[in-house]
């Protein structure tokens, strides 16, 4: 399976042509009932009928956007990892520090899942539906956020000692799982959705990032 690029261009699997503007806004329709039906009753029990019904759109023309209910679940996981990326790419423009763009970056990722928990569901779906897509998921994040690492370091902004791809990976797992105990569960326990994290949570979390990334003195060698 060949997975795209972020700048790939869109093109129709029946026509081997790119969309039209029409036929992007049409794709993004079934995107969006895909997440719906994804989330809400998992990939098994979902359907291309009931998204297309979702969706307001016919049976037929699905085929003109998908082959198939699996090629839609992937679609759909890209495109919810694109959407993150950039809600906290977006958030952490202007921070002054490495600190605050952490700080910010997680802002964006909670306001973005708390609007959209199927980012979750889903994702964790793809390990059985579609393992590589999954990789791909993580690996997107993980390598913008060790390359800002990386450059924070080099500038003296975060600790030189830390493993950038390490130090990638645990803040994205501490992220996710956070999100899940006091985004999802909670949405899931109350019935109603939290718009965003507690900030005496959000708070802690940070403090703890503040804590593991800040520059620490690198004691003299006295031999």
């Amino acid at each position: 399976m060949s997975l795209p690029d972020d700048t790939d261009e869109l093109v129709s699997p029946a026509t081997g042509r790119p969309l039209t503007k029409r036929g992007e806004a049409t794709r993004r329709r079934l995107l969006e009932a895909a997440e719906g039906v994804f989330a809400e009753q998992g990939y098994h029990e979902a359907s291309i009928v009931k998204i297309t019904e979702r969706a307001g759109i016919g049976l037929g023309t699905f085929y003109l956007y998908f082959d198939s209910k699996q090629s839609i679940f992937e679609a759909l996981v890209i495109d919810l990892n694109r959407r993150v990326r950039h809600s906290m790419s977006e958030a952490m423009e202007g921070a002054g520090s490495r600190l605050e763009a952490e700080r910010a970056g997680f802002a964006g990722f909670f306001r973005f899942t708390a609007e959209h928990p199927a980012l979750y569901r889903v994702v964790r779906e793809a390990e059985f539906v579609s393992p590589e897509v999954l990789r791909l998921h993580y690996t997107r994040i993980v390598e913008g956020y060790e390359a800002g690492l990386r450059a924070a370091q080099e500038t003296g902004d975060v600790d030189r000692a830390l493993d950038p791809e390490t130090t990638a990976w645990a803040l994205m797992g501490m992220g996710e799982l956070i999100g899940m105990r006091f985004l999802l569960w909670e949405r899931d326990a109350s019935g109603t959705a939290p718009t965003e994290l507690d900030p005496v949570i959000f708070a802690g979390m940070t403090r703890f990032i503040d804590n593991a990334l800040a520059p620490r003195d690198t004691p003299k060698d006295d031999s």
